[in-house]
């Protein structure tokens, strides 16, 4: 059996142990520094830059109160104060998740925000909006009072119409809860991390006509370098006052003489 030599440096692509072929791994998904920025570019002081990090502040809330509100089973909130609170709480919550998450949205879509290979960013953002949609849907379905009767009532016709009424049964409170509480917020807290993950890779998007900062995924072009000038002959060296000059192939002792 070979042993590896401590003093010898380490060869290129290969990981001595898991943790560092992880960090490694880690390290090419986003470069080192750009996970947690202490600085960023003047232009994020716009209050447009500030609805990604409400939307995300206000996901979190939902998180949480959701998970207090199935602890409980589907009807508890009803019977009591703090389930009222909660249940308000997760409501609200909602609500101010969607308001910001439009603004969010609408705001870097005008900003081009695909701009500088920053495509996937933008359709990850657009595809955790529609799951959220999905989401926000089964949670009025398993509210158990009449107003989750009637939205249920009337979304029931409009699925059987588009064939999915059979899979996807809005009638059926226990497939609601299941979507709603399992499996829609696994999808989109898998596509809001991606998300993330790729605006800490790319950086956020200047605005149109602002240059990207320096040390961005996508800074502007530099300019192509100089051509080397052909080198020139210098002036003769100024002459004091009162002194003949040279003239030309005759030298300055041939001309005093």
């Amino acid at each position: 059996m070979s042993r590896t030599d401590p003093a010898a440096p380490p060869r290129a692509g290969n990981h001595d142990s898991w943790t560092r072929a992880l960090s490694g791994w880690i390290e090419g998904l986003v470069p080192k520094g750009q996970w947690l920025p202490d600085r960023q570019p003047a232009y994020v002081a716009s209050w447009i830059y500030v609805f990604g990090v409400a939307c995300l502040a206000a996901l979190v809330v939902v998180i949480a109160s959701g998970l207090v509100l199935t602890f409980g089973g589907i009807t508890w909130w009803h019977t009591n104060s703090f389930g009222h609170f909660v249940n308000s709480t997760h409501l609200w919550s909602v609500e101010l998740f969607f308001a910001t998450m439009v603004i969010h949205l609408w705001g870097k879509f005008f900003m081009a925000a695909w701009r500088g290979h920053r495509g996937m960013t933008w359709a990850t953002g657009a595809l955790a909006f529609f799951g959220s949609l999905g989401t926000a849907f089964t949670g009025y379905l398993i509210q158990t009072n009449f107003d989750a009767q009637w939205i249920s009532t009337q979304a029931k016709d409009g699925l059987n119409a588009a064939g999915v009424g059979a899979y996807f049964n809005v009638m059926n409170v226990g497939q609601m809860v299941l979507w709603h509480v399992s499996f829609l917020p696994l999808v989109v807290g898998v596509i809001v991390g991606l998300h993330l993950l790729l605006v800490r890779r790319r950086g956020v998007v200047p605005p149109i006509g602002a240059e990207s900062p320096v040390g961005a995924e996508s800074p502007v072009a530099a300019e192509p370098p100089a051509r080397a000038q052909p080198p020139t002959a210098s002036a003769p060296d100024a002459a004091p006052p009162g002194a003949a000059r040279p003239t030309a192939g005759v030298s300055a002792q041939e001309v005093g003489s």
